[in-house]
């Protein structure tokens, strides 16, 4: 690694502080994966330390859920994009690494246009996606956890500088999605939390003249 890489990175790590409680790369393991522009990244210290993601499992040749949930992460990156890939970043990881090299990973990407800034296709070694599949996806029944198919439909949320894990069912409608990412977020000043409300009970406001009621949408 160059001197002026090695401070870039450097960089680049040191913006994303880690809560004191988080477990580290002991809980998430720090599995070397390759992206799917075949860059080599460490699994806790490139891509969870101190950051704030959402992971699905996926594979590229799945023609049923996996583009269907991709359909989905790619709404959900849209109403996010602000934030994308600077303090939100979505990982999709392969289940079938043997097959899913990070060509075809990146083939997968541009099909389905998440090809994007803060998304992040990986594959690697099939033990190490094994391992963190489990990890973070495991319901505590072997006949669930075995089967690579059980957490297709299931989005883990994670923001590691505050210590919070949560869980989405991909298939929710993107409110319901958003508002489990939103959950995940780093606590809000006084300041911002009053404005924000200010701002929604004038769109209540607005809605109860028009309709007589709150719409939500």
């Amino acid at each position: 690694m160059k001197r002026r890489d090695l401070f870039t990175d450097f960089a680049t790590r040191s913006r994303f502080v880690p809560h004191r409680a988080s477990p580290g790369a002991r809980r998430y393991t720090n599995a070397l994966l390759r992206t799917h522009e075949n860059e080599e990244v460490r699994f806790y210290d490139d891509l969870i330390r101190g950051r704030q993601c959402v992971i699905n499992f996926m594979y590229a040749e799945c023609h049923g859920a996996c583009p269907r949930v991709t359909a989905t992460m790619l709404k959900a990156y849209e109403a996010l994009k602000d934030r994308m890939g600077r303090d939100l970043f979505f990982y999709s990881m392969t289940v079938k690494p043997e097959t899913d090299s990070p060509a075809a990973l990146k083939e997968f990407a541009e099909m389905h246009k998440a090809n994007l800034p803060g998304w992040t296709f990986l594959t690697g070694d099939p033990y190490d996606l094994e391992t963190l599949r489990v990890r973070l996806l495991r319901m505590n029944h072997p006949g669930l956890d075995l089967d690579f198919a059980t957490h297709a439909a299931m989005l883990r949320i994670i923001n590691d500088a505050t210590n919070t894990w949560a869980m989405a069912q991909a298939f929710a409608s993107i409110r319901t999605i958003l508002q489990h990412i939103q959950w995940a977020d780093p606590p809000k000043s006084f300041e911002q939390r009053f404005k924000e409300n200010r701002e929604l009970q004038a769109e209540i406001n607005r809605e109860v003249k028009v309709y007589g009621y709150r719409k939500i949408v």
